[in-house]
């Protein structure tokens, strides 16, 4: 089943780490060592294998993919000696970069981005494309009426103004190119009542969003702990330092805020109320790819017994986000080809704030997410889950 994986913000970390290791993957020089689709109870045969993946993407910089993946060895994020290794896919790769449209309205980019996934399914003779967006955070947008009424943004789209932020744009060239859409950002992406009755209306599923990485991880594992021992959260606070691009585009207010809205939605829904605390996210350039969350959380217990959890979770961000990367689009194109339309809830494992579910306990999302597995590889022929 060869698929197109069609990656926005192509040229970025987590695109370049991702690219590197389909290639790397594809031609046995690594294992899946954080792929969760290599795992016995996800692995089977509707997903399409590591050597069906074709990569493509769009990204508003020209830099070579191969400097980029040269830069990301130097900075101790891909291992040298693969990017060496891989010159010749890097370099075949590179023909499929495209740069993103620009000038014009906004209904004169979606057709080029539309024209761009139709070629790439057609030249390669794909038997689908998913598009996953792993460019930089976006603020929230304005709201605009258009964003409630598929005909309503089709018009609008038409004239002078910028009635969808990128993401979304991306999003609205997905569904109506057929294509599968994930979204890895906090971004707005398909998060429109618009979009979504156009993803139905297209019969395309969709996931998202905010891949879960690192802090927010390791809360989809305790939260539910306190809340399952009746154990009351009484603060929770969290200081998350990073680099990088995710970085620099993070010390944007609007972006910021729109990061943490996706990071504070799991404490609440799990717990059933909001401790006292919050979460702030820091740029620190000599990080690089790298980034490190603090994390202190008092309690109380019986008697009013009071007690306190401290951890510090540091990690590569692009290295830890490449294989669910991969994941997300293997998965998205099972349930695809299984005829599966709408949010797919059981992906939501992968993400901070899941559409279309308030499921956040990680052992949960696990249980479902292998429900999921199971029944693409029994052919997928029950209805579709929405």
């Amino acid at each position: 089943m060869r698929t197109g994986v069609w990656l926005v913000g192509a040229r970025g970390s987590v695109a370049t780490t991702s690219i590197v290791g389909a290639l790397a993957l594809r031609a046995g020089l690594t294992g899946p060592i954080g792929c969760v689709t290599e795992l016995p109870e996800v692995r089977g045969p509707a997903l399409p294998s590591f050597t069906d993946l074709v990569l493509g993407g769009h990204d508003v910089v020209t830099t070579p993919l191969a400097k980029r993946a040269e830069a990301l060895a130097a900075a101790g994020v891909l291992p040298g000696r693969l990017v060496a290794a891989l010159t010749d896919e890097l370099a075949a790769v590179e023909p499929e970069l495209r740069l993103a449209p620009t000038g014009g309205t906004q209904a004169e980019r979606a057709a080029a981005i539309v024209r761009d996934l139709t070629d790439f399914r057609q030249r390669h003779r794909l038997a689908r494309v998913v598009v996953v967006n792993v460019s930089a955070t976006e603020p929230a947008p304005r709201p605009h009426p258009a964003h409630a009424d598929p005909a309503a943004l089709r018009a609008a789209l038409t004239g002078p103004d910028e009635v969808l932020p990128p993401s979304s744009l991306y999003a609205y060239a997905a569904v109506t190119a057929g294509c599968p859409y994930v979204d890895f950002t906090p971004s707005t992406g398909l998060r429109l009542p618009a979009l979504t009755a156009l993803a139905d209306e297209h019969r395309v599923p969709y996931a998202g969003h905010d891949g879960k990485t690192g802090e927010t991880l390791l809360k989809s594992v305790l939260a539910p702990m306190f809340a399952m021992r009746h154990l009351e959260v009484r603060s929770w606070s969290g200081i998350n330092l990073l680099g990088g691009g995710d970085g620099a585009t993070l010390a944007d207010p609007d972006a910021n805020a729109a990061k943490v809205r996706s990071k504070q939605r799991l404490l609440g829904e799990t717990l059933g109320y909001l401790p006292q605390g919050g979460t702030r996210i820091e740029y620190v350039e000599e990080l690089g790819d790298f980034k490190t969350a603090w994390d202190l959380v008092t309690f109380a217990g019986f008697l009013g017994t009071g007690g306190r959890l401290q951890f510090t979770w540091h990690g590569c961000d692009s290295a830890l986000a490449a294989p669910l990367v991969l994941d997300l689009a293997r998965l998205t194109a099972a349930a695809h080809a299984a005829g599966h339309t709408g949010p797919l809830t059981d992906l939501a494992f992968f993400f901070k704030d899941p559409l279309g579910t308030t499921t956040h306990a990680l052992a949960d999302q696990w249980t479902r997410l292998c429900d999921l597995a199971r029944r693409l590889h029994e052919g997928g022929t029950d209805a579709p889950r929405r």
